[in-house]
């Protein structure tokens, strides 16, 4: 009821047409009844639904072009067939949810485009797009009296990047009278799945359109290109140090714009960009789907800005947040703490943060001797102590004395959290608590990542172009939770740009097992571990063959994925 469960027989809704009937007159309810079909009836008459609807409101606006619509016509039209003559409906709504396509006879919502409960009440395809999974609505479930014979069962359609939610497939029926699920349930589902597959497929067309296009603007050594659609970008090296983060977002809205209006657009790049763009928009089966921008600097600008460093790179929310705070504490001399995991970027943002200035660096990691080390910051010289979290307690007690004698000295501290602090310690962190910075962890901030790629693979030799990636390398990339942070990425870029031997882009099959396959859906132990990483190398060696990598491995077939279908969750 209302639900994906089994749907009881007919005769055990005899009771909840009666409570419907009492509802609508006003009178008590009896027990028994759903809660979530009461409150269902009930949003319905705040929102001045009537029963007895006979015909629905005007027709809402739809969308001029559906890239939904576009992908799951022919799909549902080879579908459709299956329905049987004047015994099943199949409908597609979007995300309103309006109908955007339907096909049959049977009873119905097929005198309504607009499924909202505010039009019609409750229906399955409005469920299915709050609760984001398989809905039934049977009967007097409905609010409707028209409905009051209608069976219909509604699986969301997800978006395959994103999982954002687009909209529904509906098959609507007779009332049903068994026990088990809708029987229109299966074919919903397939039809479901099979337009997701389709929105993929063509997303990956369009996402190889605009990587050609890319490919084609960046020959020639040093220029300076980007390719946009609003969710993906690519940028050489040489657009990387001309684009700061508010041009970028000034370049982005502008493919967005070309996307949805499908003609050229002109950039309003932020005063002081100081370069200039021109657009060139990207079509595919007839639409357009994004924009190559070659950039070009001023006449009278300065000359080009030198490689970025890694610490200040990054245009997440996050990040922008924490270097913002970092470059404002640094400008007032007095001790500066930045926390963060291993590998955040803790010690270079420290390093840019000290510029010019000539500073002394001890490593608590490597024992160093903080006597002579106190006795020139005391004099005024600036320190940068790393791995505080690894001083001995005498360290810590001589560092708390110092800084009681001098609150304003030139320290920087950089402490990664882990085990608990001792007392001296916790003490030295409580003093620098109002001047401290937290740096996210990498997974927090995944955008982020095409912006590093550039700054932390290895320059190119000369005549050779930039290293790219491909998007679906990019997406890979950007979902791995990297543990180790940006260490763990400079490593893995290092590694592929040393190790490659093919030429264009990076596709997916060149990125390590982990990060190629992505992280497993549930934690798992330290055997699951190794078995897992055995049998992602055994599939890469034999190019993902699951038979003979079965056979290499000594289990079966049916083993093979079993274990692979467990280690997804």
């Amino acid at each position: 009821m209302t639900t994906t469960e089994h749907l009881p027989a007919t005769t055990s809704l005899t009771p909840l047409r009666r409570a419907r009937e009492r509802f609508l007159s006003g009178h008590p309810l009896p027990d028994g009844v759903p809660e979530e079909v009461v409150a269902a009836w009930r949003r319905a008459r705040f929102f001045g639904v009537p029963h007895d609807l006979k015909k629905g409101a005007a027709s809402p606006q739809r969308p001029a072009k559906s890239a939904l619509l576009g992908a799951a016509r022919p799909v549902l039209e080879r579908i459709a067939p299956a329905l049987g003559i004047g015994r099943s409906a199949l409908f597609l709504t979007d995300e309103r949810p309006r109908v955007l396509w339907s096909s049959g006879n049977a009873p119905g919502p097929e005198p309504w485009t607009d499924l909202s409960e505010r039009e019609v009440g409750h229906n399955s395809a409005a469920l299915a797009l709050r609760s984001r999974r398989r809905a039934e609505v049977h009967g007097p479930e409905h609010f409707l009296d028209r409905w009051q014979e209608v069976s219909a069962v509604s699986v969301p359609v997800l978006a395959p990047e994103t999982g954002q939610v687009l909209g529904t497939v509906t098959v609507a029926s007779p009332l049903c009278t068994g026990g088990g699920p809708h029987p229109g349930a299966a074919l919903a589902e397939a039809a479901a799945a099979a337009v997701e597959g389709e929105l993929l497929a063509r997303a990956r067309r369009a996402e190889r359109v605009l990587l050609d296009a890319y490919l084609r603007a960046a020959q020639g050594q040093n220029r300076a290109v980007a390719a946009l659609d609003g969710r993906n970008r690519l940028l050489s090296a040489a657009a990387g140090r001309m684009l700061s983060p508010r041009a970028l977002e000034a370049l982005e809205r502008t493919a967005v714009a070309v996307r949805q209006k499908g003609v050229p657009v002109d950039p309003v790049l932020p005063e002081g960009a100081g370069c200039t763009a021109r657009l060139t928009p990207v079509s595919h089966e007839g639409a357009a789907i994004g924009v190559v921008a070659v950039l070009e600097p001023l006449s009278d600008a300065a000359a080009p800005l030198p490689r970025p460093s890694v610490a200040l790179i990054g245009s997440s929310v996050s990040w922008r947040h924490a270097t913002r705070r970092a470059v404002a504490l640094a400008r007032s001399a007095e001790p500066l703490l930045l926390s963060g995991e291993r590998g955040t970027g803790k010690t270079a943002l420290a390093r840019e943060l000290l510029g010019e200035r000539s500073a002394r660096v001890a490593d608590a990691a490597e024992g160093c001797e903080l006597d002579s080390v106190l006795v020139e910051l005391a004099a005024g010289h600036p320190l940068l102590l790393r791995h505080s979290e690894r001083l001995a307690q005498s360290g810590v007690a001589a560092l708390n004395t110092l800084l009681d004698a001098h609150p304003d000295a030139q320290l920087l501290v950089t402490y990664t959290p882990g085990a608990p602090a001792g007392p001296c310690l916790q003490r030295l962190l409580d003093t620098l608590a109002a001047r401290s910075v937290a740096l996210p962890p990498l997974r927090e901030r995944p955008e982020d990542i095409r912006d590093l790629l550039p700054a932390l693979a290895p320059r190119p030799a000369p005549g050779q172009p930039p290293l790219a990636w491909t998007l679906d390398a990019l997406r890979a990339l950007e979902r791995y939770p990297w543990p180790g942070n940006v260490a763990e990425l400079a490593h893995v870029v290092r590694a592929v740009a040393e190790d490659r031997r093919a030429s264009g882009p990076v596709r997916r099959a060149e990125l390590p097992d982990a990060v190629r396959e992505g992280p497993a859906a549930r934690p798992l132990s330290p055997m699951e571990h190794a078995e897992r990483t055995t049998i992602l190398e055994a599939l890469r060696r034999h190019g993902g063959n699951k038979a003979r990598t079965a056979t290499a491995l000594g289990i079966g077939r049916a083993t093979l994925y079993r274990k692979l279908r467990g280690y997804r969750g």
